[in-house]
């Protein structure tokens, strides 16, 4: 296929595979990028007063506004984007990822996230079976369990009823739903959750155990614990204290009315003393930092907010993957937003990129899209093993509104070159109006001040020029110079909703498959988490032998060694610490 870019020939014998691949790099449409760039990009300054590529360089869908203007693009630019997402045949591969082929080689699985959030009318397939029905089976089974808990027909122990939930997991089975569960922790979600309250516990340090926990009562208290494989160590450790917790109090069988799972380890889960019943399944095709839309999401999210407003949510993501899979190259959001990225990373050479969400409310989303990014696409090698010879991947950082502003953004303004995603939404969820009293502006419009603001100030900058036409004297002149030229995304959406929410998870999500299909890498393994696991487990191995029996440290190196003969005070000498 001339538009695939890469070709795999595949040798097969008894027990070997042998591939061969042309990465995108050699590609006519990569090539023609690279002498693009080379030839210069005009400033933004001088981008920016050609009305006509503004005017041509915004996307919508429903109520989202992609305006790309501010990117040190040119309409030759994108065309040349869109020719290399044609010869790469990105939007090619969403339509298999959807079909259920196995696009995750290296693991064999399928990546099918998108099922997680389908109409029941809709048709997703794994290993030739249906997807779908047991997908709704699912979601069935957490709306009357969450009905029942909400209502308080399913009590505590001692006849309360639950009203508190902590969610025991880490990386993906927390990340994503603790980004959902703050964004709507106000506005009309919000109202759905009045007395109660969620936690999640994640970090194995046992003062997130304190965190989680200090304002709960066993009795009213119910875990979560979601763990695939129920192995996952700091879950299972956490798991285990929040256990100790509620029988130190309410004794054994407390945990069988305490405690569920997100697990799709049945035997595992009856061990440790929850009601396989009270399991509520996954599957292995949905990857960690996808899988909010699961049961790892809806189950806690659904017992805090309701299921009627997860459900919401899921049909903003539902969306969001119809508008991908339907939507022509030049209207497709996820696209677009990817191929910026891949053009702000592999062509102009920035190594960060930064999510400013003007809405407290998204304050988890930057620290979820860290993973999904940088887990996804930080990598080394193609699909076939081969050493890239392109970077891959960015470092994604964010913090919300006028908090980051008065944080980091003096390096966006005069030192490294960021490319920023602004997100900001035209009303607020808690509107506040002193107007009347006196205030020039309502709260928020003081907010989005600083939203509109801050693009136009990274593009056009201030030049020396304009700051001796203000007075300022020669020698300052240097240190209050903004050389401009700094690429930005704006994106305004209506409102901090539900169904937006998770409209904004897809973007992303997907933004991410768009740069890994065209960098040619398995954006849906992450082997690099697990080496760190492995020398824990030594380490893990030698602090139990050290603590118990007073063994010595021995098998690693002389830094490691000084270092866990200091914390183990099996030596004595001076601590620096």
């Amino acid at each position: 296929d001339a538009i695939t870019f890469y070709v795999f020939r595949r040798t097969l014998t008894s027990s070997s595979s042998t591939f061969t691949m042309s990465l995108i790099n050699s590609s006519k449409a990569w090539k023609a990028l690279e002498a693009h760039v080379a030839s210069g990009i005009p400033h933004l300054k001088e981008l920016m007063e050609d009305k006509k590529r503004v005017d041509q360089m915004n996307a919508s869908f429903e109520s989202i506004y992609l305006d790309y203007s501010r990117q040190c693009a040119t309409e030759k630019t994108m065309e040349l984007l869109f020719d290399l997402a044609m010869e790469a045949g990105v939007l090619d591969k969403f339509k298999e990822m959807a079909q259920g082929k196995k696009i995750n080689t290296t693991e064999g699985r399928a990546v099918l996230h998108m099922a997680l959030r389908s109409d029941p009318s809709d048709k997703f397939t794994c290993d030739g079976k249906d997807v779908v029905g047991p997908v709704h089976d699912v979601l069935k089974k957490i709306k009357a369990f969450s009905e029942k808990v909400r209502s308080g027909e399913w009590k505590g122990a001692t006849g309360k009823k639950l009203t508190d939930v902590v969610a025991i997991g880490i990386g993906g089975s927390y990340l994503g739903a603790e980004y959902v569960a703050e964004a709507l922790s106000t506005g009309p979600a919000a109202k759905k959750a009045e007395g109660r309250k969620i936690e999640f516990l994640a970090n194995v340090d046992p003062v997130a155990v304190e965190r989680a926990l200090r304002h709960y009562d066993p009795e009213t208290t119910l875990a979560v614990v979601i763990s695939k494989t129920f192995t996952t160590a700091e879950t299972m450790l956490n798991a285990r204290t929040v256990r100790k917790w509620i029988v130190d109090k309410l004794g054994e069988k407390a945990v069988a009315l305490h405690m569920i799972a997100c697990s799709a380890s049945p035997d595992k889960v009856k061990d440790f003393g929850i009601n396989p019943d009270n399991m509520f399944t996954f599957w292995n095709w949905v990857g960690g930092r996808y899988s909010v839309s699961s049961a790892v999401g809806i189950m806690p999210l659904s017992l805090h907010y309701g299921f009627e407003t997860m459900a919401e949510f899921l049909k903003g993501a539902r969306s969001v993957d119809q508008h991908l899979l339907t939507a022509p190259p030049r209207k497709n959001l996820p696209l677009i937003m990817g191929l910026l990225g891949v053009w702000n990373a592999s062509f102009c050479k920035h190594a960060t990129r930064a999510i400013a969400c003007y809405a407290q409310g998204m304050l988890k989303f930057a620290p979820h899209i860290q993973q999904v990014d940088m887990e996804s696409n930080g990598k080394g090698v193609a699909m076939n093993g081969e050493k890239l010879p392109y970077e891959t991947g960015e470092i994604n950082f964010g913090e919300p509104g006028t908090n980051g502003q008065h944080s980091f953004y003096q390096l966006f303004h005069q030192g490294r070159v960021v490319p920023v995603d602004f997100i900001g939404f035209v009303k607020s969820n808690y509107p506040i109006d002193n107007t009347s009293s006196g205030e020039e502006v309502s709260n928020h419009d003081e907010l989005m001040s600083n939203f509109f603001a801050q693009p136009d100030a990274l593009a056009y900058g201030k030049g020396p020029e304009e700051l001796k036409a203000e007075g300022v004297p020669e020698e300052l002149i240097p240190h209050k110079s903004f050389p401009g030229n700094r690429p930005t995304n704006v994106m305004l959406v209506d409102a901090c909703t539900p169904y937006t929410v998770g409209q904004i998870l897809a973007l992303y999500e997907h933004r991410t498959g768009v740069q890994g299909f065209i960098w040619g890498i398995n954006s849906f393994d992450q082997f690099g988490v697990e080496l760190g696991k492995v020398l824990g487990k030594k380490v893990r191995k030698q602090l139990a032998a050290t603590r118990k029996d007073s063994a010595k440290i021995t098998g690693f190196n002389a830094s490691t060694t000084r270092m866990l003969e200091m914390f183990t005070g099996s030596t004595k000498q001076e601590s620096k610490l």
